[in-house]
């Protein structure tokens, strides 16, 4: 699929081939053959009986899916369907309601409850010495 869209982008481009700078050529390539997986592009000079096949001629709304127009708009329709609906909306829809990752509402919750207890019993919201200096193991003092 990913190489009939580059195929399809590469055919987009103007219809000249640029040689020495300054000079254009008109491209003298056709397309042999197109289909939904891959397509055929003939060299200059190979093939050249084969006239060059546009798919807009055929069908103007072309979605560039398939070469039939009831199954490229088919193809469309499911494409986006999946890729709008499901995976935007219903991916957006899971990670918002996805549980507390890490436990951070609840270390805040946990945190404005302690600091009502503390400030309820007259202390300072965090005590000079947070940890206990005894039981801190520090480096040994250098002379």
């Amino acid at each position: 699929m990913a190489m009939s869209l580059c195929i399809r982008a590469a055919l987009r481009l103007p219809r000249t081939v640029r040689l020495r700078p300054g000079t254009l050529v008109p491209r003298t390539t056709t397309i042999t053959r197109l289909a939904s997986t891959n397509a055929v592009i003939a060299r200059p000079g190979e093939n050249a009986h084969h006239e060059e096949v546009n798919l807009y001629e055929k069908n103007p709304d072309w979605h560039g899916y398939h070469e039939d127009p009831v199954v490229d708009v088919w193809n469309m329709r499911l494409v986006f369907f999946f890729g709008v609906s499901l995976c935007i909306v219903l991916g957006s829809v899971f990670v918002y309601y996805q549980p507390d990752h890490g436990m951070r509402q609840w270390a805040r919750r946990e945190a404005e409850r302690r600091l009502k207890e503390r400030e309820a019993l007259g202390l300072a919201p965090i005590d000079v010495n947070y940890y206990d200096p005894e039981k801190l193991v520090l480096p040994p003092a250098e002379d």
